[in-house]
C-alpha cells in the first residue's frame, strides 16, 4: 500500500492561507490590518463578490487572525497568522470546534438558525479567543431566518463574530447589511491573474505558454477559482508544454484570430467565404454558440476601443490582434457595429433555443452578411437625393421630406387644414335667443371645438361627417344632413349645446344646399396634401428604388408645432402645485 499522498486539486491546494497570499484584494487587505493594529476589529463582517474571489477563504484567514496565539502561544489577533499553532491548522482544515461554517443555502430556515447560533451563541469559546460564525451565500437565509438572526447580530455577546460571504448582497436584507462591515472582492485584473497563473505553473513544473495564460484568464473573466481549476485542466490536457490551441480545443474555443478574419467576412458581405470559415471552425471543435459569443466580444471591444483608443492596451490581447482591432475601429461606423451587437444578441438566443445548434448559427452569418452592405439612413438619404428626379413645376414646393423606418412621412410647411363655417354676427344682428353667453361661440368651428372638449366622441363624429352647414349665429345652427345622419341627430345636438353653455340652441334642418361636411374639407385637404407630398422628387426617388414603399402619414410642420405644445401642455399640466389644496 503506497504512503503516496492523494492529489489534491490546484485550486485547493494554492488556496490562500494569509492575507499575503490574496491577490487583486489590496484595499480590503489593508483596512482589515489597520482595523487589527488599532484593536477595533467590527463584530460582523460581509464579503461580497462573484464566484472565486475569495470571500471564504477571506473569512476563514479573518477567523485565523482572530484566534491565532502564535508559535509560542502568547500571541493576540494578527492579520499575520502563524499556520502552525493549533487553532490556525484547525480552521484551515475546517475543524476548529469554535469555528462553526454553515452553508445557508442547504440550512435556509429559521429552525436552523435557531439550532446553529441563537441557541449556542451565548455560551463562550471552548478552546479559542472567539466563538466564530461563517455563513456562505447568506442570502439564501429566508426572511424569517433574517429575522431571528437580527436581534444576536445587532448585540453579540463579546466572545462571538459573525462572517458574511455572498454572491448576491442585494438580496440581503438592509437590517443586516447596516450591522456588519462589508466588504466588496473586486474581479481580479487580467495582469494580476496572469502573474498568479505563471507562479502556480511554476511551482507545478509546468510548461504552459503565455498565450494559453491568456486564453484561461479571459475565460476566468476574473475568478481566481475558475482560471486555476481551468489550469488544472490544462496541465492535464498538454500533458507536458500546453499550447494556446490546446486550451482552445479544451474550452471549446475558435481562434481569435480566426474569429476576427470570420468578422472581415461578414462585414464584406462574402456570406459564402463567412459559412465556409464558421463550418472550418466547427470541424476543428469550435462550439457554434462560442463562436457567436466570440463575434459578440470582438464586437463590444471594437465599439469600446473606437471610443476610449486605450482599451486595446489589454494583457490578455495579442499585438496582431491588437493592431487590427484598432484598425477596425477606426474603419468601421458605430452604427454598424451597434446593429451587428444587436443581429447577435438575438442570434445567440436562436442558438440556444434550436435543436441544431451549427443550422441556427448559419442562418444568423448569412443573417449579418446580408445587413452588411445595407447603406446608414445617412448614405441612403444622400444616395436618393442624388439620383433623385428634377424637380417639376407642380411639385412639392417647399416641402421638405424626412425618411422614417420602412415608410416614407412627408414634412411639409402646408398649413393643417380646419374648417371654418360662416363667422356669427355681433351686436343687434344676434337674434334674441342668443345671450352674452353665447359670444364664446361666435363660428361653428366653436361649436366642434365645444362637443371635442367634452370628448362625445360619437357626436363629435355625427357632427363633422353628417351635417352640412347652411348657416350659422351664435344660437342658431341651419344644416341639412346626409342620407347617413341619425333621424335624432339635431335633437341631440341641440340638447347637449344646452346642457353645456345653459342656453337654448335652435338646430334647424334645411333643405338648402350646404357646405361640404367637416369630413369631406378633412379628406379632401388630405388627398390634396398626400399629392403634393407623391410629387416631391425625393418621395419618388424613395419609391423608385423601394417599388413596395407606400407612404402612410404626413405630418406637417403645424402638426409638430401642435404636439409639441400638447406635449408641454401635458408636462405642465403633470406638475404639482403647491397651492391645489389651500
Amino acid at each position: 500500500m503506497s504512503d503516496q499522498p492523494a492529489y489534491q486539486v490546484l485550486a485547493r491546494k494554492y488556496r490562500p492561507e494569509t492575507f499575503a497570499d490574496l491577490v487583486g484584494q489590496d484595499a480590503m487587505v489593508r483596512t482589515l490590518k489597520n482595523a487589527f493594529a488599532a484593536d477595533r476589529i467590527a463584530q460582523a463582517f460581509i464579503m461580497t463578490g462573484i464566484r472565486g474571489t475569495g470571500k471564504t477563504t477571506t473569512a476563514r484567514i479573518i477567523a485565523k487572525g482572530m484566534n491565532c496565539i502564535g508559535p509560542d502561544g502568547n500571541g493576540g489577533p494578527t492579520t499575520d497568522p502563524c499556520g502552525i499553532c493549533e487553532h490556525c491548522k484547525a480552521i484551515m482544515q475546517g475543524r476548529h470546534v469554535d469555528v462553526m461554517e454553515m452553508d445557508a443555502a442547504s440550512n435556509t430556515g429559521v429552525q436552523n438558525i435557531r439550532d446553529a447560533i441563537i441557541e449556542t451563541v451565548s455560551y463562550r469559546a471552548v478552546s479559542a479567543r472567539y466563538k466564530i460564525f461563517i455563513i456562505d451565500e447568506v442570502h439564501m437565509l429566508s426572511k424569517s431566518a433574517f429575522n431571528a438572526l437580527l436581534k444576536t447580530l445587532e448585540e453579540p455577546p463579546a466572545h462571538v463574530k459573525f462572517i458574511f460571504a455572498t454572491t448576491e448582497i442585494r438580496q440581503v436584507p438592509v437590517t443586516v447589511l447596516s450591522r456588519c462591515q462589508r466588504f466588496d472582492l473586486r474581479r481580479i485584473e487580467p495582469e494580476v491573474m496572469i502573474g498568479l497563473l505563471q507562479k502556480i505553473a511554476k511551482s507545478e513544473v509546468a510548461e504552459i505558454s503565455d498565450d494559453a495564460l491568456a486564453l484561461i484568464t479571459r475565460a476566468a473573466e476574473g475568478s481566481a477559482r475558475d482560471a486555476t481549476s481551468l489550469l488544472d485542466q490544462a496541465i492535464s490536457h498538454g500533458a507536458g508544454e500546453t499550447t494556446a490551441d490546446q486550451v482552445r480545443s479544451m474550452l471549446g474555443l475558435a481562434d481569435r484570430g480566426r474569429v476576427l478574419d470570420l468578422f472581415d467576412m461578414i462585414l464584406r458581405g462574402e456570406a459564402a467565404e463567412a459559412l465556409n470559415e464558421l463550418s472550418t471552425q466547427y470541424a476543428d471543435g469550435a462550439d457554434p454558440m462560442a463562436i457567436l459569443r466570440d463575434l459578440a466580444e470582438v464586437t463590444h471591444w471594437v465599439s469600446v476601443i473606437k471610443i476610449t483608443p486605450d482599451a486595446a492596451d489589454d494583457p490578455t490581447i495579442g499585438p496582431d490582434e491588437r493592431t487590427r482591432g484598432l484598425a477596425m475601429a477606426q474603419a468601421l461606423p458605430m452604427r454598424v457595429l451597434s446593429r451587428m451587437w444587436q443581429m447577435l444578441l438575438k442570434s445567440l438566443e436562436e442558438v440556444a433555443a434550436s435543436p441544431n445548434a451549427m443550422m441556427a448559427a448559419e442562418m444568423a452569418v448569412i443573417r449579418l452578411t446580408h445587413v452588411a452592405d445595407l447603406p446608414t439612413p445617412e448614405e441612403l438619404v444622400r444616395k436618393l437625393q442624388d439620383s433623385s428626379p428634377p424637380p417639376s413645376g407642380g411639385g412639392g414646393g417647399g416641402a421638405r421630406m424626412a425618411p422614417s423606418g420602412g415608410t416614407t412621412q412627408a414634412i411639409g410647411r402646408t398649413p393643417s387644414p380646419t374648417h371654418s363655417g360662416p363667422a356669427g354676427h355681433s351686436g343687434s344682428a344676434a337674434p334674441q335667443l342668443a345671450t352674452e353667453a353665447l359670444h364664446h361661440y361666435a363660428r361653428f368651428e366653436d361649436v366642434v371645438n365645444l362637443i371635442r372638449a367634452h370628448r362625445d366622441i360619437k357626436l363629435l363624429t355625427e357632427v363633422e361627417g353628417y351635417l352640412s352647414l347652411v348657416s350659422y349665429k351664435p344660437g342658431q345652427i341651419e344644416v341639412n344632413p346626409t342620407a347617413d345622419a341619425a333621424p335624432d341627430l339635431t335633437q341631440r345636438l341641440g340638447a347637449r349645446l344646452q346642457a353645456w353653455t345653459g342656453n337654448r340652441w335652435a338646430v334647424i334642418v334645411s333643405n338648402a344646399e350646404g357646405e361640404p361636411t367637416i369630413a369631406e374639407v378633412r379628406d379632401a385637404a388630405a388627398s390634396a396634401l398626400q399629392a403634393q407630398a407623391q410629387a416631391h422628387p425625393l418621395v419618388q426617388a424613395v419609391l423608385m428604388a423601394f417599388p413596395k414603399a407606400r407612404i402612410t402619414d404626413i405630418r406637417t410642420e403645424a402638426d409638430r408645432a401642435q404636439e409639441a405644445a400638447t406635449d408641454a401642455l401635458a408636462e405642465v399640466e403633470d406638475e404639482w402645485d403647491p397651492f391645489e389644496d389651500n
